[in-house]
């Protein structure tokens, strides 16, 4: 008979759970799994706040659930839940009915208003992706209104605002309002100093889940920034354009044009419909037992922000926070498959919260994080770094390189007026168009080294042993200009073999291949062609032309794994930049080409061909912008591998360069990509492996 599993909503723990229950059943078709929202998109809570201050789109707290469950057996319902029948085991929705054998709620919170007349009415929220996108187009038109307001005290009413709360939510909403002003201010020709504010909280200090340094250091921040903070007051009421507070014994009344809420939350109301059947405690969440079960229903279980559980040795219910999240469903996720299964044990919860952290604008950061007993504090850019880094972590859980690429595209390369904590640097300014030349000279060098090998010879004969071997030679002249020892074999041999077949046309070969050129092999060879009396006049030939130029500038061992060498083929003072080679020795690249490569001809022979095709190919690529990423990317593993062997003039380094910078799509400007990408990129996102994966870009 099938095990129906449902999960009533799709947050930061009923998405989780539901990917981890779809791969550890994903081989059972007796097991469906459904889960229901009434958005058809999941939605990262923890950064409304950016997009109500217009540091980010909207559509980056957004994350389609038909993409998140692409390729995976799970019914992904668009509905609202109305009621549970527990005895009955159905969820009750309004366009179905939905029977299950095991259920998840995880339906989320809402904003809760302790009783405060005019709280509901009167404020803005900040609890969902609709709050948020409200709130920026109310702040946006607030001050389009007050740049044309003449009554300057009306003006300074409406450019007024309240954060009530300064918690989490409350302080990185000021905290991102605090940034984006001066902005607006600038654009809607409004002085700074009519705009007002605050952040207000019966508590005594914001975040009280920091330290009592770190609160004070935000606090400090938020006032440097401009906001007033007014701690230990009560909201008593709430009206249009007011808002009262007691402070003490006296209340304030004090004028307001916006006042957000975002002092604390409870259970969504589904879940407090359920206080009849389980058990239900403050703010509407659910008391759980150890392994996440409601107390009064053991095929109920409850996670994140609506679960109620204290860990033995704890004062304090688990936190209503993503961690939470994150780790209730793995615990519900494992129960639920050791129920259905049979077999296993059942897993208690035992979380271990790794600490909080708070953003205050795009820029600064606070935390305390660490593990259980040993907690630290950040400097803000480390604190940054970290907030960024862990949603990087959960995106990969929910849409992997997609979901990241998309984050990282928001939040660094694209971001608003450098607001973010690595400012504007990595944000794209350059525009497109002036790469187009550096590309197609890029692609055109690369064409012209193709040809010129077919030219000379590589597809009829060997020619790696002197192609590499007068480059070793050279390195090696240099390196020992006075025995050549270790090595030193190798470069007596290509010399000898150099002068017996005429090595001077094939140096001259080497010499025009600007990308992995050591043209000073020629000066070696050239002294070794003049000698035929065998390896040793080859090799004092090498060693006198070293003594006479050529100077070492780095040759470091690095623990054996490879050698670090920087050399120049003429003295100091007589060098250009031409003149001077870089190289990775790399044992292993070594072995590689001793051993597999140069003894055997028809190896040369594939590798020489691999490597023309690859090199016209490349060029053709390049100059025509016709996918551009990959013909880029093979680029600069040739120029690696270049680098590992022959090594590279530093005149030759800007091919490695431009390679980098065309490296992201360069060819969508005045290039065939801008036709071919569009086209092809909808064939791949159709790949289901492709749509599993996550291995696209939106």
């Amino acid at each position: 008979m099938e095990k129906k599993i449902v999960i009533v909503g799709a947050g930061y723990a009923g998405i989780l759970t539901a990917k981890k229950l779809a791969k550890k059943f994903k081989k059972r078709d007796d097991v469906s799994i459904t889960i229901i929202d009434k958005n058809p998109f999941h939605t990262m809570l923890t950064e409304l706040h950016e997009v109500a201050a217009n540091r980010v789109d909207e559509d980056s707290i957004k994350i389609s659930l038909k993409k998140v469950f692409a390729g995976r057996r799970v019914n992904v319902k668009l509905d609202t839940v109305t009621s549970i029948d527990f005895e009955k085991r159905m969820v009750l929705a309004q366009n179905e009915t939905y029977a299950y054998d095991y259920l998840v709620i995880a339906a989320g919170s809402k904003p809760t208003y302790y009783g405060v007349p005019g709280a509901e009415e009167f404020t803005y929220k900040l609890w969902s992706y609709e709050d948020a996108v409200v709130l920026r187009d109310h702040i946006h038109n607030t001050f389009r209104v007050a740049s044309c307001e003449a009554n300057l005290e009306e003006r300074r009413r409406l450019l007024t605002f309240y954060v009530v709360g300064a918690g989490f939510t409350g302080v990185e909403m000021i905290g991102e309002l605090a940034e984006y002003v001066p902005l607006l201010c600038e654009k809607f020709d409004i002085d700074r100093k009519d705009v007002t504010l605050v952040n207000v909280d019966g508590l005594s200090r914001p975040i009280p889940n920091l330290t009592e340094k770190l609160s004070a250091k935000v606090a400090r921040r938020l006032e440097k920034m401009g906001v007033k903070l007014i701690m230990s007051a009560v909201v008593s009421n709430i009206g249009a354009d007011f808002i009262e507070l007691k402070q003490g014994d006296k209340i304030n009344h004090y004028k307001s044009g916006t006042i957000i809420w975002a002092a604390g939350i409870q259970s969504n109301d589904v879940v407090q419909k359920t206080s009849g059947s389980l058990e239900v405690t403050r703010g509407g969440r659910v008391q759980v037992d150890s392994f996440l079960r409601s107390t009064k229903n053991q095929n109920v279980y409850v996670i994140g922000d609506n679960m109620f559980f204290t860990p033995e040795g704890e004062e304090r219910p688990v936190p209503q926070m993503v961690e939470n999240c994150e780790q209730s469903s793995h615990t519900a996720a494992h129960n639920i498959e050791v129920a259905i299964k049979g077999e296993g044990k059942m897993e208690e919860y035992k979380p271990k919260f790794h600490g909080v952290m708070v953003c205050i604008g795009g820029r600064y950061g606070v935390c305390h994080v660490g593990l259980p007993g040993h907690f630290f504090s950040m400097p803000s850019f480390l604190a940054m770094f970290a907030k960024h880094f862990i949603n990087i972590i959960y995106f990969i859980q929910v849409l992997g390189w997609n979901k990241v690429f998309h984050y990282l595209k928001m939040e660094i390369f694209t971001v608003r007026n450098c607001r973010s904590f690595v400012g504007g640097h990595f944000s794209n300014r350059t525009p497109s168009f002036l790469l187009v030349p550096l590309r197609v000279w890029l692609g055109a060098v690369w064409l012209f080294e193709g040809i010129m090998k077919i030219v000379e010879g590589w597809f009829t004969s060997p020619k790696l042993t002197g192609f590499f071997g007068g480059a070793n030679a050279w390195y090696n002249s240099i390196l020992y200009p006075a025995a050549p020892a270790e090595g030193g074999t190798d470069a007596v041999s290509s010399a000898t073999t150099a002068a017996a077949e005429g090595v001077v046309k094939v140096v001259k070969m080497v010499a025009t291949n600007a990308s992995h050129v050591i043209k000073l092999t020629a000066d070696a060879t050239s002294s070794a062609t003049g000698t035929t009396d065998g390896a040793a006049g080859a090799a004092e030939g090498v060693a006198e032309v070293a003594k006479q130029v050529g100077h070492v500038l780095i040759n470091f061992d690095f623990l054996g794994l490879f050698k670090v060498i920087f050399i120049s083929g003429k003295q100091l003072a007589q060098s250009t930049i031409g003149d001077y080679a870089f190289k990775l020795d790399v044992p292993l690249m070594n072995w590689f080409v001793d051993k597999l490569i140069m003894p055997y001809d028809g190896v040369q022979m594939v590798m020489q061909i691999f490597i023309v095709v690859a090199e016209i190919l490349i060029g053709l690529a390049l100059m025509g912008g016709l996918f551009t990423t990959p013909a880029a990317a093979v680029s600069l593993v040739l120029q690696f591998m270049f680098v590992c062997t022959t090594g590279l003039y530093l005149g030759t380094f800007w091919m490695i360069f431009a390679g980098i910078a065309v490296l992201i799509g360069a060819g969508r400007t005045l290039g065939l990509d801008y036709y071919a990408m569009p086209g092809l990129k909808k064939l791949w996102k159709k790949l289901p492996f492709v749509r599993k994966w996550y291995i696209y870009n939106d």
